[in-house]
């Protein structure tokens, strides 16, 4: 099922998407309202990611508490995954997809055979670890209209999987 993820374009590793399962993953239950105010997004652009995901099977509405509200959880009956294995399966997405990246990167035009791969080591503290991954998703929130918007895509503008992970290093 994974492969069929990756090639087909469902993308969990989807930046809205991925969001939303690691939210789901949290809360247990969440509406396409509260999704957006938690994720600083617009509720129709939650909605139809949310929608999206259930079209695949990785997440299912949750029963109603009102008319109005339509909750969605991650499927049911099994118990939502720990938090250690949700992220496991989404790092694994991610790599799964870059590795696709690099066996066919010779077969993109020329302008995109390049990628931006770095990483580094600094020193923070939790609060400044914290403040970093909150500048990494501001940065990446000015170019989140292009998804709901082509119009305001630049031509030759292509989706580009953003992956930063942020992680203290154990002593060994």
């Amino acid at each position: 099922m994974t492969e069929d993820l990756v090639s087909t374009g469902p993308l969990p590793e989807h930046a809205v998407r991925t969001a939303l399962l690691e939210l789901l993953a949290e809360l247990g239950t969440v509406t396409s309202t509260e999704a957006a105010a938690r994720l600083g997004l617009s509720s129709g652009l939650c909605s139809f990611h949310l929608r999206q995901l259930a079209r695949h099977g990785l997440i299912e509405e949750a029963p109603a508490t009102d008319l109005r509200a339509r909750p969605w959880r991650l499927p049911q009956p099994q118990q939502p995954a720990p938090a250690g294995e949700f992220d496991a399966l989404a790092r694994g997405l991610e790599d799964e997809s870059h590795q696709r990246w690099l066996a066919h990167r010779a077969e993109a035009p020329a302008e995109w055979q390049q990628d931006e791969a770095f990483s580094a080591v600094v020193y923070l503290t939790p609060a400044e670890l914290a403040a970093v991954g909150g500048e990494v998703r501001r940065l990446l929130a000015r170019y989140r209209d292009r998804e709901s918007d082509p119009a305001a895509r630049p031509a030759d503008a292509r989706p580009v999987a953003a992956v930063a992970r942020l992680f203290p290093l154990l002593d060994q």
